[in-house]
């Protein structure tokens, strides 16, 4: 039993953050190098190499993939909240070209030249962007002195001492365009600035509130609604039928095109008659496919809309997209055969719908469910996503009842929902993990070997972004006060709604072997998302079989 909240002890961590904080504060401009020496001294167990001559090849690959790539051309970088901000500052954001990051979603524009503006939403994106920052500098100078003194002719690979391994790791960190990136890493050396126009509580929330404004307009009167925070395809994919419905084009697609050479996947899927296999394939698959044309995108938002589902894009300086689903506009006919099977006459008097958000960062979640429990009848909650694991293998499932959050420094105990027995039967490559304890981390550059074996003493094997921060909004749902600050927090005796929490290990820290944050979730991720999503369709549809 939790009687007192675990106790960190990395004094690098803490001093790192509250020197850029402090450095923020200023109306000006700061320099990237200012937070130098804080970084390589916190010991970052995602910037290993920091302190040394080596290339960290991960850890710049990791902060590219969260950076567009105009960043070669960026020397300034803009924090703020919304577009009257950057305005009033003189940065005309109307005109900027937005851009985006493969690992990060975060509205960003850039002016064609030196300056990108950068929307955060919450104090995590600080948290988030600024390590990101330093870390791409540090790499990137130190590859500026290897490439421009004493190449001698000699290949990048060599000149870098990283191999063929790490060359093609530097492709994919400037996404394909490895050679442009090259010629301004060996043309300059980094001395990049960055400023924060403004960071207030006040403006946060307002964000928030242009953000559900927007889905509350899509509401029927007097919906009951269940919050799903998990990702913008897995629940549309499950529930909208729209691979079901283009198996063929998609067949043909993927035997064609053989994305990541799935075309030999689905063969042997076929010849097994392996359904949910194939669904599997088709729903990976379908990525690539629509990124054909924005034409297929929009048939796929037409089809989902028939049925039910009714895409909300998101607004203001929130990339956080949704979908308001309501369950009496369904036909099982189209769901994935995996999910539970409920009736259309179950479903055609139901008043409920589902909201389901692409998961914020970090305290951006706080945010968006402390301003939707304002406008919502709220039935349930039901969080996914992504996860490290400091016990289990990238591809498992942990379901988490204790939550440690680094924000509020609070523990929150809790009954999940979910067990073991509720996506066994679904996962087919990794293993379901209940009973865990997890930690909320402020940023995935703000942990250290130190830090991790605190909470591993304690007991706490799963670090993720986003459950600390609900659950304070959830204590402010159903207290007459705000969350309190480290304290135990048992919400058991207070909740009249369920609660689930969901994770999926996309990285190994403790071990190195096995990561997926410096890339993209490839197709072994798709069986653990998968799994994930239809426990939490299965369990909605429980709920409604029980009135």
């Amino acid at each position: 039993m939790d009687r007192r909240p675990p106790k960190t002890t990395s004094d690098e961590i803490d001093l790192y953050i509250r020197t850029y904080y402090s450095l923020l504060r200023t109306s000006g401009d700061v320099r990237v190098r200012s937070f130098e020496e804080t970084h390589l001294y916190s010991n970052s167990s995602l910037h290993v190499d920091a302190r040394s001559q080596k290339v960290d090849l991960g850890a710049f690959a990791y902060a590219a993939a969260r950076l567009p790539a105009c960043m070669i051309s960026v020397t300034r970088v803009v924090l703020g909240q919304s577009t009257d901000q950057f305005e009033r500052a003189g940065f005309p954001v109307t005109t900027y070209q937005r851009v985006r990051a493969r690992g990060r979603r975060r509205l960003m524009k850039w002016d064609g030249g030196e300056t990108l503006a950068v929307y955060i939403t919450s104090a995590s994106d600080i948290d988030d962007i600024i390590p990101i920052l330093t870390a791409y500098q540090i790499e990137w100078n130190k590859m500026n002195l290897l490439l421009s003194h004493g190449s001698g002719g000699k290949t990048p690979g060599k000149a870098l001492s990283i191999g063929d391994d790490g060359v093609e790791k530097l492709t994919r960190a400037f996404d394909g365009g490895i050679d442009a990136g090259l010629a301004a890493i060996t043309e300059r050396r980094s001395n990049r600035v960055v400023r924060l126009l403004d960071g207030s509580h006040r403006e946060y929330r307002r964000t928030a509130r242009h953000w559900w404004n927007a889905i509350e307009a899509e509401l029927p009167d007097d919906a009951q609604v269940y919050f799903v925070s998990s990702n913008s395809h897995s629940l549309p994919n499950l529930l909208g039928g729209y691979v079901r419905e283009n198996r063929k084009t998609l067949d043909d697609f993927v035997l064609e095109k053989d994305p990541e050479g799935l075309a030999e996947e689905l063969k042997l899927a076929k010849s097994r008659g392996d359904q949910a296999m194939e669904s599997s394939i088709y729903y990976y698959a379908l990525r690539s496919f629509l990124a054909q044309s924005s034409e297929l995108a929009d048939q796929v938002k037409a089809h989902d809309k028939k049925v039910g589902i009714i895409s909300v894009q998101s607004v203001g300086g929130v990339d956080v997209d949704a979908q308001v689903i309501a369950l009496s506009s369904l036909d099982p006919d189209l769901f994935d055969p995996r999910l539970l099977g409920i009736t259309k006459e179950e479903l055609k008097n139901s008043k409920s719908v589902i909201v389901n958000i692409d998961y914020p960062l970090g305290m951006g979640a706080y945010h968006h469910l402390a301003e939707m429990s304002l406008g919502a009848d709220l039935r349930g909650i039901y969080i996914m996503g992504k996860a490290a694991t400091l016990n289990g293998r990238v591809g498992d499932v942990m379901v988490s009842e204790v939550v440690y959050d680094e924000h509020s420094k609070n523990t929150y105990v809790f009954e999940n929902q979910f067990k073991a027995h509720d996506l066994s039967l679904i996962l087919r490559e990794g293993s379901v993990l209940d009973h865990q304890k997890a930690v909320t981390v402020r940023s995935a550059f703000l942990q250290n070997h130190e830090y991790m074996s605190v909470f591993y003493q304690e007991g706490y094997t799963v670090l993720e972004m986003e459950a600390g921060p609900y659950l304070s909004a959830l204590y402010e749902m159903v207290s007459p006060k705000r969350h309190p600050t480290n304290e135990i927090v048992r919400l058991n005796s207070l909740l009249d709604l369920e609660v689930g929490v969901i994770h999926y290990a996309s990285d190994t820290p403790y071990s190195r072997r096995q990561e997926l944050l410096s890339k993209s979730m490839s197709f072994f991720g798709v069986d653990a998302t998968y799994a994930s999503a239809i426990a939490i369709i299965n369990r909605i549809f429980e709920r409604e079989k029980q009135g």
